[in-house]
């Protein structure tokens, strides 16, 4: 959705937004207002094995959620078949990432991953053609949309990585907003090896690291390490083994100490101008700066400032002068 001409619209526009994005929980389609929507279709004949062992991955509890103090944390519990992105992981992981998101109790989410591979990208056993074509497209449209909700959804999604990251899972460490990952940490888009070029992961990984890093990794499939990753932009920062939780829970526990309102329309701005060139990306962030300080938590946290103290959140979008 784009933003009214005044900006403040950017958060208001972030709130529509979300509305969209909790709607594809609760499917009705006057909440969509231009999100795709996924077509459920029955299996075809021979699919019945697939559907059985998807109904039985679900009991299994693809992710794991859990949540305090803030802090969501999402993990992909698949450990023995790679943390594959198969369609029921990536319905699981997008209802974690949904449930009560609205709620100010949620102010930042953590994705890691069980095992030694945080992920090794879609499940190819989903991707034969004895699937067919309308249940291919049904996994690339959910895993667009939970790509897409990452950075849509008004809270910082951080990718805490500590293993092999490739294909879909690469995409899906770039979709994220910050990425803490270990030293023994790799990264790579090896579709072409086996057929199956990774444009939807490109997408993502393309926007994070410079055209030429992005185009060696899509047609060679070669990993790259963890320091390669933050050199090149995929990532945030490179820590060893040992330090992963804590240095992820101390850049999360920061963003709890926010105004969770000012975090979304600042989230929601920087998505906007990067899109822009450089002179209407000014004419946006000039405005919503403007904007901002229209909020009550944007003179809370001048005023606290200035009067050296905590300040006091409210964490809404009401105005200082209501």
């Amino acid at each position: 959705p784009k933003c009214p001409g005044c900006t403040m619209g950017c958060l208001s526009a972030a709130g529509r937004c979300f509305g969209k994005i909790r709607g594809l929980a609760r499917p009705r389609p006057q909440l969509l207002q231009g999100w795709h929507t996924v077509k459920i279709v029955a299996p075809a004949h021979g699919q019945t094995r697939f559907a059985s062992e998807a109904a039985a991955a679900k009991c299994e509890r693809l992710t794991v959620r859990t949540q305090k103090g803030g802090i969501r944390t999402i993990i992909l519990n698949n450990p023995k078949k790679r943390n594959a992105l198969s369609l029921t992981m990536l319905e699981s992981l997008r209802t974690d990432l949904l449930h009560e998101a609205e709620s100010n109790d949620l102010r930042v989410i953590v994705i890691s991953a069980e095992g030694p591979v945080f992920s090794s990208g879609h499940d190819l056993k989903e991707l034969t053609s004895a699937q067919g074509w309308d249940h291919h497209a049904e996994v690339f449209a959910v895993c667009t949309e939970v790509m897409t909700l990452l950075q849509d959804i008004p809270v910082p999604v951080i990718a805490k990585v500590n293993g092999l990251a490739t294909a879909a899972g690469c995409q899906l460490v770039a979709s994220c907003d910050v990425a803490v990952v270990s030293d023994k940490s790799k990264f790579a888009t090896p579709g072409v090896n086996v057929g199956l070029f990774c444009s939807t992961p490109a997408v993502a990984v393309g926007r994070s690291l410079p055209r030429k890093v992005t185009l060696e990794m899509l047609f060679t499939g070669e990993p790259i390490s963890a320091h390669d990753a933050l050199l090149h932009g995929l990532v945030s920062r490179v820590v060893s083994e040992n330090k992963l939780d804590e240095v992820t829970m101390k850049i999360a526990g920061k963003i709890c100490e926010t105004s969770r309102s000012v975090m979304a329309l600042g989230k929601a701005t920087f998505y906007k101008q990067m899109a822009r060139n450089r002179n209407e990306a000014y004419q946006i962030a000039a405005q919503v700066m403007v904007d901002n300080l229209t909020l009550k938590d944007g003179q809370e946290g001048i005023l606290s400032f200035i009067q050296k103290r905590k300040p006091v959140w409210t964490h809404s979008v009401e105005k200082a002068d209501e």
